[in-house]
Protein backbone atom coordinates (compact mmCIF):
# COMPACT_ATOMS: atom_id res chain seq x y z
CA UNK A 1 0.00 0.00 0.00
CA UNK A 2 1.41 3.36 -1.01
CA UNK A 3 1.89 6.22 1.40
CA UNK A 4 -0.57 9.01 0.64
CA UNK A 5 1.44 12.20 1.01
CA UNK A 6 -0.39 15.47 1.43
CA UNK A 7 0.89 18.38 -0.68
CA UNK A 8 2.40 19.87 2.48
CA UNK A 9 4.24 16.66 3.31
CA UNK A 10 5.62 16.43 -0.21
CA UNK A 11 7.21 19.83 0.41
CA UNK A 12 8.47 18.69 3.82
CA UNK A 13 10.20 15.75 2.15
CA UNK A 14 11.95 18.17 -0.20
CA UNK A 15 12.89 20.57 2.60
CA UNK A 16 14.47 17.90 4.82
CA UNK A 17 17.04 17.26 2.09
CA UNK A 18 18.27 20.84 2.30
CA UNK A 19 18.03 21.87 5.98
CA UNK A 20 17.32 20.79 9.54
CA UNK A 21 13.57 20.95 10.12
CA UNK A 22 12.08 22.34 13.31
CA UNK A 23 9.50 20.61 15.46
CA UNK A 24 7.52 22.55 18.06
CA UNK A 25 8.18 22.56 21.82
CA UNK A 26 6.27 21.61 24.95
CA UNK A 27 2.49 21.96 24.76
CA UNK A 28 2.16 21.16 28.47
CA UNK A 29 4.70 23.77 29.51
CA UNK A 30 2.96 26.47 27.52
CA UNK A 31 -0.50 25.52 28.82
CA UNK A 32 0.82 25.65 32.39
CA UNK A 33 2.09 29.16 31.74
CA UNK A 34 -1.54 30.18 31.09
CA UNK A 35 -2.33 29.24 34.72
CA UNK A 36 -5.53 27.44 33.85
CA UNK A 37 -7.79 26.33 36.69
CA UNK A 38 -10.34 23.54 37.14
CA UNK A 39 -13.13 25.62 35.60
CA UNK A 40 -11.07 26.17 32.46
CA UNK A 41 -10.76 22.44 31.96
CA UNK A 42 -14.45 21.84 32.69
CA UNK A 43 -15.99 24.62 30.61
CA UNK A 44 -19.77 24.67 30.42
CA UNK A 45 -20.08 21.19 28.96
CA UNK A 46 -18.36 19.42 31.84
CA UNK A 47 -19.26 21.76 34.69
CA UNK A 48 -20.86 18.91 36.64
CA UNK A 49 -18.43 16.15 35.69
CA UNK A 50 -17.92 13.91 38.76
CA UNK A 51 -14.13 13.57 38.41
CA UNK A 52 -11.46 16.29 38.74
CA UNK A 53 -10.38 17.42 35.28
CA UNK A 54 -7.52 19.84 35.88
CA UNK A 55 -4.42 18.44 34.22
CA UNK A 56 -6.29 16.76 31.37
CA UNK A 57 -4.58 18.97 28.81
CA UNK A 58 -6.05 17.08 25.87
CA UNK A 59 -9.56 18.01 27.00
CA UNK A 60 -8.83 21.69 26.44
CA UNK A 61 -9.38 21.17 22.70
CA UNK A 62 -13.07 20.88 23.62
CA UNK A 63 -13.39 23.25 26.57
CA UNK A 64 -10.80 25.97 25.88
CA UNK A 65 -9.60 25.59 22.28
CA UNK A 66 -8.19 29.11 22.14
CA UNK A 67 -5.64 28.13 24.79
CA UNK A 68 -4.37 25.37 22.52
CA UNK A 69 -4.45 27.56 19.42
CA UNK A 70 -2.35 30.17 21.24
CA UNK A 71 0.36 27.57 21.84
CA UNK A 72 0.34 26.31 18.25
CA UNK A 73 0.58 29.83 16.86
CA UNK A 74 3.42 30.72 19.21
CA UNK A 75 5.53 27.78 18.06
CA UNK A 76 4.68 28.37 14.41
CA UNK A 77 5.72 32.00 14.76
CA UNK A 78 8.98 30.81 16.35
CA UNK A 79 9.79 28.83 13.20
CA UNK A 80 8.33 25.36 13.66
CA UNK A 81 7.91 23.44 10.42
CA UNK A 82 6.04 20.67 12.23
CA UNK A 83 3.50 20.93 15.04
CA UNK A 84 1.98 18.13 17.09
CA UNK A 85 -1.70 17.68 17.77
CA UNK A 86 -2.71 18.09 21.42
CA UNK A 87 -3.69 14.42 21.56
CA UNK A 88 -0.89 12.85 23.59
CA UNK A 89 -3.39 11.16 25.94
CA UNK A 90 -6.40 11.00 23.62
CA UNK A 91 -6.91 7.25 23.98
CA UNK A 92 -9.60 5.34 25.82
CA UNK A 93 -7.00 3.86 28.18
CA UNK A 94 -5.38 7.16 29.15
CA UNK A 95 -8.66 9.08 29.37
CA UNK A 96 -9.98 6.48 31.83
CA UNK A 97 -8.07 8.42 34.51
CA UNK A 98 -10.72 11.13 34.11
CA UNK A 99 -13.64 8.77 33.40
CA UNK A 100 -13.63 10.12 29.84
CA UNK A 101 -12.82 7.05 27.77
CA UNK A 102 -15.95 7.55 25.67
CA UNK A 103 -14.69 11.01 24.67
CA UNK A 104 -11.21 9.95 23.57
CA UNK A 105 -11.93 9.89 19.83
CA UNK A 106 -13.79 13.20 19.97
CA UNK A 107 -10.83 14.78 21.76
CA UNK A 108 -8.38 13.36 19.24
CA UNK A 109 -10.43 14.63 16.31
CA UNK A 110 -10.77 18.12 17.79
CA UNK A 111 -7.02 18.27 18.43
CA UNK A 112 -6.31 17.48 14.78
CA UNK A 113 -8.83 20.03 13.52
CA UNK A 114 -7.25 22.77 15.64
CA UNK A 115 -3.69 21.93 14.64
CA UNK A 116 -4.70 21.68 10.97
CA UNK A 117 -6.33 25.12 11.08
CA UNK A 118 -3.27 26.72 12.68
CA UNK A 119 -0.75 25.05 10.37
CA UNK A 120 -2.73 25.91 7.25
CA UNK A 121 -2.99 29.53 8.34
CA UNK A 122 0.80 29.75 8.60
CA UNK A 123 1.37 27.88 5.35
CA UNK A 124 -0.78 30.51 3.66
CA UNK A 125 1.34 33.24 5.27
CA UNK A 126 4.66 31.61 4.38
CA UNK A 127 4.11 29.44 1.27
CA UNK A 128 7.87 28.99 0.95
CA UNK A 129 7.84 27.37 4.41
CA UNK A 130 4.87 24.97 4.56
CA UNK A 131 3.78 23.82 8.02
CA UNK A 132 2.83 20.20 8.66
CA UNK A 133 0.77 18.52 11.37
CA UNK A 134 1.95 15.42 13.21
CA UNK A 135 -0.66 13.34 14.99
CA UNK A 136 0.73 12.89 18.50
CA UNK A 137 0.40 9.32 19.79
CA UNK A 138 1.55 9.10 23.41
CA UNK A 139 2.82 6.05 25.31
CA UNK A 140 -0.30 5.53 27.49
CA UNK A 141 -0.31 5.19 31.26
CA UNK A 142 -0.15 1.39 31.16
CA UNK A 143 2.78 -0.74 30.11
CA UNK A 144 2.77 -4.10 28.35
CA UNK A 145 6.32 -5.13 29.25
CA UNK A 146 6.42 -4.48 32.98
CA UNK A 147 4.17 -5.77 35.74
CA UNK A 148 2.60 -3.11 37.98
CA UNK A 149 2.77 -5.67 40.82
CA UNK A 150 6.18 -6.26 42.36
CA UNK A 151 4.99 -9.52 43.86
CA UNK A 152 3.69 -10.85 40.51
CA UNK A 153 6.12 -10.24 37.61
CA UNK A 154 3.83 -11.99 35.15
CA UNK A 155 0.80 -9.81 35.86
CA UNK A 156 -0.41 -7.28 33.28
CA UNK A 157 -3.40 -5.01 33.73
CA UNK A 158 -3.85 -4.57 29.98
CA UNK A 159 -3.36 -6.78 26.93
CA UNK A 160 -1.64 -6.10 23.61
CA UNK A 161 -4.97 -6.28 21.79
CA UNK A 162 -6.55 -3.79 24.22
CA UNK A 163 -3.71 -1.32 23.73
CA UNK A 164 -3.86 -1.75 19.95
CA UNK A 165 -7.62 -1.21 19.87
CA UNK A 166 -7.31 1.91 22.01
CA UNK A 167 -4.69 3.32 19.66
CA UNK A 168 -6.83 2.46 16.64
CA UNK A 169 -9.65 4.67 17.92
CA UNK A 170 -7.24 7.57 18.27
CA UNK A 171 -5.69 7.05 14.84
CA UNK A 172 -9.04 6.69 13.07
CA UNK A 173 -10.07 10.06 14.48
CA UNK A 174 -7.08 11.96 13.06
CA UNK A 175 -5.86 10.03 10.02
CA UNK A 176 -7.52 12.24 7.38
CA UNK A 177 -6.42 15.51 9.00
CA UNK A 178 -2.73 15.01 9.80
CA UNK A 179 0.24 14.92 7.46
CA UNK A 180 2.05 12.21 9.42
CA UNK A 181 1.81 10.30 12.69
CA UNK A 182 4.30 10.66 15.54
CA UNK A 183 4.47 7.77 18.00
CA UNK A 184 6.36 9.51 20.77
CA UNK A 185 7.85 9.27 24.26
CA UNK A 186 8.08 5.50 23.92
CA UNK A 187 9.30 3.98 27.17
CA UNK A 188 7.94 0.49 26.44
CA UNK A 189 8.78 -0.95 23.04
CA UNK A 190 5.84 -3.36 23.18
CA UNK A 191 3.43 -0.44 23.55
CA UNK A 192 5.13 1.08 20.52
CA UNK A 193 4.66 -2.13 18.56
CA UNK A 194 0.96 -2.05 19.47
CA UNK A 195 0.78 1.53 18.17
CA UNK A 196 2.53 0.53 14.94
CA UNK A 197 0.16 -2.39 14.53
CA UNK A 198 -2.78 -0.05 15.15
CA UNK A 199 -1.52 2.31 12.46
CA UNK A 200 -1.19 -0.51 9.96
CA UNK A 201 -4.70 -1.76 10.78
CA UNK A 202 -6.22 1.70 10.29
CA UNK A 203 -4.24 2.15 7.07
CA UNK A 204 -5.82 -1.06 5.81
CA UNK A 205 -9.27 0.26 6.76
CA UNK A 206 -8.91 3.60 4.97
CA UNK A 207 -6.92 2.29 2.02
CA UNK A 208 -3.88 4.52 2.34
CA UNK A 209 -0.90 5.10 4.64
CA UNK A 210 0.52 8.18 6.29
CA UNK A 211 4.22 8.54 7.13
CA UNK A 212 5.29 7.40 10.60
CA UNK A 213 7.77 9.08 12.91
CA UNK A 214 8.82 7.23 16.07
CA UNK A 215 10.54 8.67 19.12
CA UNK A 216 11.63 6.72 22.16
CA UNK A 217 12.68 8.00 25.55
CA UNK A 218 15.79 7.04 27.48
CA UNK A 219 14.50 7.19 31.02
CA UNK A 220 17.74 7.97 32.84
CA UNK A 221 21.51 8.04 32.51
CA UNK A 222 21.63 4.27 32.24
CA UNK A 223 21.03 4.82 28.52
CA UNK A 224 18.02 2.52 28.33
CA UNK A 225 14.28 2.76 27.88
CA UNK A 226 12.08 1.76 30.80
CA UNK A 227 11.61 -1.65 29.19
CA UNK A 228 15.40 -2.05 29.20
CA UNK A 229 16.57 -1.44 25.64
CA UNK A 230 19.49 0.64 24.48
CA UNK A 231 18.77 3.26 21.82
CA UNK A 232 20.17 1.07 19.03
CA UNK A 233 18.22 -1.98 20.20
CA UNK A 234 15.06 0.11 20.24
CA UNK A 235 15.69 1.14 16.63
CA UNK A 236 16.21 -2.44 15.52
CA UNK A 237 12.97 -3.46 17.25
CA UNK A 238 10.85 -1.02 15.25
CA UNK A 239 12.83 -0.64 12.02
CA UNK A 240 10.37 -2.93 10.24
CA UNK A 241 7.84 -0.07 10.38
CA UNK A 242 10.10 1.86 7.98
CA UNK A 243 9.53 5.19 9.74
CA UNK A 244 10.21 8.50 8.06
CA UNK A 245 12.19 9.41 11.18
CA UNK A 246 13.42 7.69 14.34
CA UNK A 247 14.78 9.37 17.43
CA UNK A 248 14.42 10.31 21.07
CA UNK A 249 12.58 12.82 23.22
CA UNK A 250 11.83 13.68 26.83
CA UNK A 251 13.46 12.44 30.08
CA UNK A 252 16.90 13.87 29.31
CA UNK A 253 18.33 17.27 28.50
CA UNK A 254 20.36 17.76 25.35
CA UNK A 255 23.72 17.12 26.97
CA UNK A 256 22.66 13.72 28.34
CA UNK A 257 20.76 12.76 25.18
CA UNK A 258 23.52 13.42 22.66
CA UNK A 259 25.40 10.08 22.90
CA UNK A 260 22.17 8.14 22.40
CA UNK A 261 21.15 10.25 19.40
CA UNK A 262 24.64 9.72 17.99
CA UNK A 263 24.17 5.96 18.41
CA UNK A 264 20.91 6.01 16.47
CA UNK A 265 22.24 8.39 13.83
CA UNK A 266 25.08 6.01 13.02
CA UNK A 267 22.86 2.98 12.34
CA UNK A 268 19.46 4.30 11.22
CA UNK A 269 18.98 4.39 7.46
CA UNK A 270 16.25 6.99 7.83
CA UNK A 271 15.92 10.50 9.19
CA UNK A 272 16.69 11.24 12.84
CA UNK A 273 14.47 13.34 15.09
CA UNK A 274 15.37 14.67 18.54
CA UNK A 275 13.44 16.84 20.96
CA UNK A 276 15.11 16.90 24.38
CA UNK A 277 13.93 18.60 27.54
CA UNK A 278 15.25 22.00 28.58
CA UNK A 279 17.74 20.26 30.85
CA UNK A 280 16.84 18.11 33.84
CA UNK A 281 14.12 19.23 36.28
CA UNK A 282 15.17 21.08 39.41
CA UNK A 283 13.93 20.37 42.95
CA UNK A 284 10.62 22.02 42.09
CA UNK A 285 10.10 20.04 38.90
CA UNK A 286 10.90 23.05 36.73
CA UNK A 287 13.34 23.35 33.85
CA UNK A 288 16.07 25.96 34.10
CA UNK A 289 17.89 25.85 30.77
CA UNK A 290 17.48 29.10 28.89
CA UNK A 291 16.95 29.15 25.14
CA UNK A 292 20.58 30.18 24.71
CA UNK A 293 21.80 27.35 26.97
CA UNK A 294 19.81 24.74 25.10
CA UNK A 295 20.71 26.05 21.66
CA UNK A 296 24.41 26.01 22.54
CA UNK A 297 24.12 22.27 23.24
CA UNK A 298 21.83 21.28 20.39
CA UNK A 299 23.22 23.31 17.48
CA UNK A 300 26.49 21.30 17.44
CA UNK A 301 24.37 18.22 16.70
CA UNK A 302 23.64 19.78 13.33
CA UNK A 303 27.32 20.58 12.82
CA UNK A 304 28.05 16.89 13.41
CA UNK A 305 25.25 15.83 11.04
CA UNK A 306 23.48 13.82 13.74
CA UNK A 307 19.90 14.99 13.16
CA UNK A 308 17.36 15.94 10.51
CA UNK A 309 14.61 17.27 12.79
CA UNK A 310 15.05 19.19 16.04
CA UNK A 311 12.50 20.40 18.59
CA UNK A 312 11.87 20.52 22.29
CA UNK A 313 10.07 18.55 24.97
CA UNK A 314 9.42 19.40 28.64
CA UNK A 315 10.25 22.96 29.61
CA UNK A 316 10.80 24.22 26.07
CA UNK A 317 9.07 27.40 24.92
CA UNK A 318 8.80 29.22 21.60
CA UNK A 319 11.94 31.13 22.60
CA UNK A 320 13.81 27.82 22.83
CA UNK A 321 12.58 26.75 19.40
CA UNK A 322 13.45 30.11 17.86
CA UNK A 323 16.96 30.03 19.33
CA UNK A 324 17.58 26.52 17.99
CA UNK A 325 16.07 27.38 14.60
CA UNK A 326 18.32 30.41 14.27
CA UNK A 327 21.32 28.36 15.35
CA UNK A 328 20.86 25.54 12.85
CA UNK A 329 20.00 27.75 9.88
CA UNK A 330 22.43 26.99 7.09
CA UNK A 331 23.97 24.02 8.87
CA UNK A 332 24.93 20.85 6.96
CA UNK A 333 22.32 18.22 6.22
CA UNK A 334 22.50 14.70 7.63
CA UNK A 335 22.29 12.07 4.92
CA UNK A 336 21.01 8.71 6.21
CA UNK A 337 23.77 6.08 5.90
CA UNK A 338 23.58 3.16 3.54
CA UNK A 339 23.35 0.21 5.91
CA UNK A 340 24.72 -3.11 4.72
CA UNK A 341 22.07 -5.81 4.66
CA UNK A 342 22.68 -8.42 7.31
CA UNK A 343 20.87 -10.13 10.17
CA UNK A 344 20.29 -7.75 13.05
CA UNK A 345 18.48 -8.79 16.20
CA UNK A 346 17.54 -6.93 19.33
CA UNK A 347 16.75 -7.89 22.87
CA UNK A 348 17.85 -5.44 25.51
CA UNK A 349 20.92 -4.82 23.35
CA UNK A 350 21.54 -5.09 19.61
CA UNK A 351 23.05 -8.22 18.08
CA UNK A 352 24.44 -8.28 14.56
CA UNK A 353 25.71 -11.22 12.56
CA UNK A 354 29.10 -10.21 11.17
CA UNK A 355 29.53 -10.66 7.44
Amino acid sequence: MAIKNTPVWTEIEKAIKTRVLMLDGAMGTMLQKQKLEENDFRGERFADWPSPLKGNNDLLVLTKPDAVKTVHHAFLKAGADLIETNSFNATTISQADYDMSDLASEIARASALIARECADEWTAKTPDKPRAVLGSIGPMNKTLSISPKVEDPGFRDVSFDEVKESYMGQIRAIIDLVDAILIETVFDTLNCKAAISACKAVFDEVGYEKPLLISGTITDRSGRTLSGQTAEAFWLSIAHAKPFAIGLNCALGADEMRPHIASISKVADTHVIAFPNAGLPNAFGEYDETPEDMASQVVPWADSKLVNILGGCCGTTPDHIEAIANGVAGKPVRVPPAVKQTLRLSGLEPFQIAV
